[in-house]
């Protein structure tokens, strides 16, 4: 009889757990689909990414992310940009993309001020926008994401001085115009200074966001400078352009250059030993991230925090890696 007893209230509680658990899938299974459907959005739902000289490889890993982003909200994204590095022409496709009244705007800006007006608009007109990649500081987006560029070229000098053993003259290659170069360029430029006093910057010039100017540039630095024995490019057209001048030199020569980026063409310069390092952006994360933001910012689900702030914050680094020759090969397009 006991054993009986025993045997009836063991089937009782293996019944009591089961039930438990099934109404706690249940639960949990209802709560993560009334989540899903809050961050759902309609097929109709349309973002767009601007960028500049729209066809670099530079952009693809990037648009990846705001395109695997839309996959799970069930959005849909468009690709713009200015054809070239020119600051109008990226003016004119923002007033088209504006025109078009879309659900929000990622755009990384070819100018830290002359964007700031059309990108108010957009924003004044009631269309979320978000920076990432290169800023406008001054502008009403609602936020940017990108590279923290100032640390960037810190961790760029204290690459270099590795290289060269904490000594000798350096250069840089940028683009003076836009913020983001402006800003890798005073963090490369003030830490050598400031940490190493047997070094020196001689040369900071304009590479146009172009390799064949950067390679005339680099090519003028090394005819002024024939002790040269680094040079840090800010982006990678640049990097490729100061490569293929690097190439053209007497093979003792050997000078350490910096690179920014990751597209095939730099990468096969580390990998040759041409390129001694290159620094990778969170380029997928930029464009993932800028999406959930404008959504997010579509759909008003961004309600202030008791303290006031906003849930999303106005700025997110993106994080960059050190790219040599021992790690180039994880960096490739798969």
């Amino acid at each position: 009889m006991k054993k009986l007893l025993f045997i009836y209230f063991f089937l009782i509680g293996v019944f009591i757990i089961y039930v438990y658990n099934y109404h706690l899938q249940i639960s949990r299974s209802s709560s993560f689909d009334q989540e899903n459907q809050t961050l759902q959005g309609k097929i109709d739902e349309k973002y767009v990414m601007v960028t500049f000289q729209s066809g670099m490889d530079y952009w693809k890993n990037g648009l990846k992310g705001f395109e695997d982003a839309a996959q799970a909200l069930n959005v849909s994204v468009e690709y713009r940009g200015a054809t070239q590095y020119d600051v109008n022409e990226q003016v004119t496709v923002l007033e088209q993309v504006i025109a078009k009244k879309p659900a929000g705007i990622a755009i990384s800006a070819i100018d830290p001020n002359k964007l700031t007006e059309t990108i108010n608009k957009a924003v004044e007109q009631g269309i979320p926008v978000v920076l990432f990649d290169s800023g406008a500081l001054s502008s009403k987006a609602f936020s940017f994401l990108g590279t923290n560029n100032y640390n960037a070229g810190v961790t760029a000098a204290h690459k270099m001085a590795e290289l060269l053993g904490k000594r000798g003259k350096v250069a840089v290659i940028t683009l003076p115009s836009q913020l983001n170069h402006q800003q890798r360029t005073k963090g490369f430029v003030e830490t050598i200074y400031k940490e190493y006093p047997e070094m020196e910057v001689v040369a900071v010039k304009d590479g146009k966001g172009d390799s064949l100017a950067s390679k005339q540039a680099a090519l003028e630095i090394f005819k002024q400078y024939p002790d040269l024995e680094g040079i840090f490019a800010t982006e990678a057209n640049g990097g490729v352009g100061i490569g293929e001048a690097v190439s053209l030199l007497a093979k003792e020569t050997k000078i350490k250059v910096i690179s920014f980026d990751t597209d095939k063409r730099t990468l096969d310069m580390v990998k040759q030993g041409i390129i001694s390092a290159t620094l990778a952006q969170g380029t997928w994360n930029m464009g993932y991230w800028s999406l959930q933001f404008l959504f997010h910012l579509h759909h008003k689900l961004t309600s202030s925090l008791p303290s006031g702030s906003s849930l999303l914050p106005s700025y997110v680094d993106t994080g960059i890696t050190v790219v040599t020759k021992e790690n180039v090969d994880s960096f490739y397009a798969k």
